[in-house]
């Protein structure tokens, strides 16, 4: 499948989360909010070409800056 940035997923779409680009502290900053290889996110909310993603991870929600959310790739969920 085809790997692109949180930062672009649209509104209201599940993916998986297929890798995250970053050092050590970035990633274990996104594991202990939950977001890890493999794991489903639902995109909440996103602005164009500004602002933060609004993600839901299980029963939490979170607001990613967009540098933050770009480093994580996703997979589409079929």
């Amino acid at each position: 499948m085809k790997k692109i940035p949180l930062s672009h997923v649209k509104n209201k779409q599940k993916v998986h989360v297929a890798e995250i680009d970053g050092g050590s502290i970035f990633v274990n900053r996104m594991m202990s909010l939950g977001i890890y290889q493999g794991r489903e996110v639902t995109v909440l909310s996103r602005l164009a070409l500004r602002g933060p993603t609004v993600v839901k991870v299980g029963r939490s929600i979170f607001a990613l800056g967009r540098s933050m959310a770009a480093k994580i790739m996703v997979e589409m969920k079929a």
